[in-house]
């Protein structure tokens, strides 16, 4: 059986509880420092960044205006620091030179500089053969993504009846004998290299050296991943440009150690 509860008509009833809301203030909005962004700019080096493009290219500052609807006096002040640039701004050079606009803010690469000491260096037998006839030294093992390889090779005098090996690879060797006398052969031909002389090659065709004095020949040696030129003048497709030799060492930079083991590219 259902209770009910009577509530009498005299019992006061309690109004309904409000919340009462305040006016909270804004927080004042940030004003942008003048100082803190003329000195992020100067960090940044964005004017000698716009400078080093412009004669990159040899544009003056007329032409450069003439691309980008700035003013040539207005680009002068850019790039000398005097002026604050906008991102609209730095929008229109970047497309100027074919850059996204976080070419301006990104940290500057380092300018590639190694030393490679006498005495760090390992020196390298001819490769391949019972008997070498030379021993190398890379002259660049340390640096990484190289484009041409240097060496110090040292050509020991030929033995009685010992053929020298040829050997191909791709790109141009450069080869400048600091003494001694060499036997060069490139191709069929054959060629007397003596002290001082310096030769420049396809090092696509086969190529063999021999000393032909007493005493041993030196010589610095560097070959170059660039293409020779073909006989009408013109270089091959870039496809082909981007051979790599079988024998080159990784891209990554290696350890001292075994950077050196992992010289032997070309000079083989």
């Amino acid at each position: 059986m259902a209770t009910s509860i009577v509530i009498p008509e005299n019992t006061p009833r309690r109004p309904p509880r409000r919340t009462a809301i305040h006016a909270v203030a804004a927080p004042p909005a940030a004003q942008p420092d003048g100082q803190a962004a003329e000195s992020f700019i100067a960090e940044k080096r964005i004017g000698e960044r716009i400078r080093h493009l412009r004669l990159k290219k040899s544009m003056g500052l007329v032409e450069l205006g003439r691309h980008t609807g700035l003013s040539a006096s207005f680009l002068s002040q850019l790039e000398t620091g005097r002026v604050v640039p906008t991102l609209r701004n730095l929008a229109r050079i970047a497309m100027v030179f074919s850059k996204d606009l976080n070419y301006f803010f990104e940290p500057e690469p380092q300018t590639l500089f190694r030393v490679h000491r006498g005495k760090d260096r390992l020196r390298l037998p001819q490769t391949g053969v019972p008997d070498p006839s030379y021993f190398f030294e890379s002259l660049g093992y340390l640096v990484p993504d190289r484009q041409l390889d240097p060496y110090f090779a040292e050509f020991l005098p030929a033995k009685l009846g010992h053929s020298p090996r040829s050997h191909q690879h791709f790109g141009c060797e450069f080869l400048y004998l600091l003494s001694g006398s060499l036997t060069m052969r490139h191709g069929a031909a054959s060629y007397q290299v003596e002290q001082g002389d310096a030769i420049y090659f396809d090092a696509n065709t086969t190529h063999s050296y021999e000393c032909s004095g007493p005493t041993p020949a030196t010589a610095l040696i560097v070959t170059l991943q660039q293409p020779a030129p073909a006989a009408n003048g013109t270089r091959p497709s870039q496809t082909t440009a981007q051979i790599k030799n079988p024998h080159a060492p990784a891209a990554t930079t290696p350890s001292p150690q075994s950077a050196k083991l992992g010289a032997v590219d070309r000079m083989v």
